[in-house]
């Protein structure tokens, strides 16, 4: 597989960076591990199946063998964490356009963090910062990206078939290798792009499909209802509540 992939990416920066394994805990986890070790920004590391997948406040991504991509990619942005507020937006921003460059479907976007055809969820970002106690700057970025491809709805556990989707129930073409590259090279020109919040947040609003619906959200205990009005510069999700007023449910 990685030969594969590294095919993909001939003369690229980024392709002598490119760690693959066949089986391994979480992409996300070993970044950490490696991004503390001094690794240089562009390491991504993937796996054909993950045994401890992770999704958003502390939920699990199914990882099934041979089924999807499963990447990380450690970034060293050098700044102050509040300027990279809007990281999963542009990774998400990133994981859509590389799905639309291999395999020609439209994707859109959940807030804050799913990638989604229809109804149905095809694939997620999670994202997390190291910072430098001596500086107070972001010493690494670490940005998880999974994506469903060649799952049938059988493949998928019973109680995630009616939620789920793959790149196979809709693409003519579904290479994983091609996917995996063409993820690798958006995540590289992300990375020069970082700092222009304006264009990747309006990139993300042109793919969010939260946007007019009604929501609901936990805030500590409580469960929140409204309808999503807007994002704002950062990502948040501006609601209207019941009574009329507004709040902001921050990325995270």
């Amino acid at each position: 597989m990685l030969s594969h992939i590294q095919q993909h990416l001939a003369d690229h920066p980024w392709c002598d960076r490119v760690h693959w394994y066949a089986e391994i805990g979480s992409t996300n986890d070993l970044a950490r591990q490696m991004a503390c070790e001094g690794c240089p920004s562009g390491t991504c590391i993937l796996a054909g199946k993950q045994t401890d997948g992770h999704g958003r406040m502390g939920r699990s991504f199914s990882s099934p063998d041979g089924m999807g991509v499963y990447l990380s990619c450690i970034l060293r942005p050098n700044c102050k964490p509040e300027q990279l507020m809007h990281l999963t937006c542009a990774a998400a921003v990133v994981a859509a356009d590389a799905v639309k460059d291999a395999a020609g479907i439209d994707c859109s976007i959940k807030w804050t963090n799913d990638l989604v055809v229809g109804t149905k969820k095809l694939g997620g970002i999670l994202t997390s910062l190291q910072i430098d106690p001596n500086t107070g700057l972001v010493s690494a970025a670490i940005l998880g990206i999974g994506i469903n491809c060649l799952q049938s709805k059988g493949d998928f556990p019973p109680e995630l078939r009616d939620m789920a989707t793959s790149l196979a129930m809709h693409a003519k073409r579904c290479d994983p290798a091609a996917l995996s590259a063409a993820l690798i090279r958006r995540l590289q020109q992300m990375d020069g792009q970082l700092r222009e919040k304006k264009q990747i947040m309006a990139s993300y609003k042109d793919r969010c499909v939260t946007l007019g619906k009604e929501v609901s959200w936990l805030a500590g205990d409580t469960l929140h209802h409204g309808t999503a009005l807007a994002l704002d510069e950062n990502g948040g999700l501006v609601l209207q509540l019941s009574d009329g007023t507004t709040k902001i449910a921050a990325v995270g």
